[in-house]
């Protein structure tokens, strides 16, 4: 069997819903499990999924709330600390301490719950181009993107060319098969996001400003290892936002990926799971050396 394919499921939540989720090498070790970002799906971790698998780590990716092919809230109500605890859930759901690998969202989440739960949920942090503090700008430019379109689109080909025009970095335009995941077609026919539109209309993009505090907090209590990856061309990470995160946080690594935005995984996905794989490398001897 191949164990870098997929193997799809379902975890059931606290509150009633359901998450997608992925599992590639069920019988691997150590577990990783991927935490996208805000309006991404479990799909934005596929390439390096599936290359950590093929490497022998036992890996879960899935689909937040509200996101992709999980459930959504009834009446749109969404709220930081669900995700916060469907994070948890999952990783208490794993046959070990995973090592989580998140991305903006992702990460805060995964924040959150390493610095205020003990014992820690995690094995380790991977931290994908996130601080506690962020640059607002480039959050600014990511919402104004995801509600650029809220008619849709008539194509899978007229998708195509808003991404490519955001994503201008990227060589190549996604296929229709890329982009099948990430859009459902209304009963109009029309062509819209995966994600619910009341994560964007409701509280929850003012709620992570409020987060803040929580945020600084929880990154000063973190005592696992945590590995920091930044983009060198992000408008959300900055050199100032790093060195923040940093003298909270002295125990943590950080490297930065040459021409990578904020879309680490997409942008430079090579030397993104280069990195990933070293800094597990380096857990692994340190096991084995105590």
């Amino acid at each position: 069997m191949d164990s870098s394919r997929a193997s799809p499921t379902a975890f059931n939540t606290a509150d009633g819903l359901t998450l997608a989720v992925d599992v590639r090498h069920a019988t691997g070790k150590p577990t990783l499990l991927f935490a996208h970002g805000f309006g991404q799906t479990r799909g934005a971790w596929n390439a390096v999924a599936a290359a950590m698998a093929a490497r022998g780590c036992r890996c879960v990716s899935f689909d937040s709330r509200g996101h992709g092919e999980s459930g959504r809230m009834p009446g749109g109500d969404y709220h930081m600390q669900c995700f916060v605890d469907d994070l948890l859930a999952l990783a208490h759901a794993q046959p070990e301490p995973p090592i989580l690998v998140g991305a903006s969202m992702g990460g805060l989440l995964g924040l959150v719950a390493a610095g205020e739960v003990r014992p820690s949920p995690f094995r380790a942090l991977v931290l994908v181009d996130i601080t506690p503090r962020w640059e607002t700008a480039g959050v600014e430019r990511i919402l104004a993107f995801m509600q650029a379109h809220p008619d849709g689109f008539a194509s899978y080909a007229e998708a195509a060319e808003r991404i490519a025009a955001y994503l201008p970095q990227r060589r190549e335009r996604k296929s229709e098969q890329q982009l099948r995941p990430l859009l459902r077609e209304g009963t109009d026919g029309r062509l819209r996001w995966h994600w619910d539109p009341a994560l964007l209309s409701g509280d929850l993009i003012s709620e992570s400003e409020r987060y803040q505090p929580r945020l600084f907090a929880a990154a000063a209590k973190v005592g696992v290892p945590v590995l920091l990856l930044s983009g060198e061309r992000s408008d959300v990470v900055s050199q100032h936002t790093v060195e923040e995160f940093l003298a909270l946080a002295p125990h943590a690594r950080h490297r930065q990926v040459p021409g990578a935005t904020h879309m680490l995984a997409g942008d430079a996905n090579d030397a993104f799971t280069a990195a990933i794989a070293g800094f597990i490398e380096d857990l692994e001897s340190a096991v084995d050396a105590a």
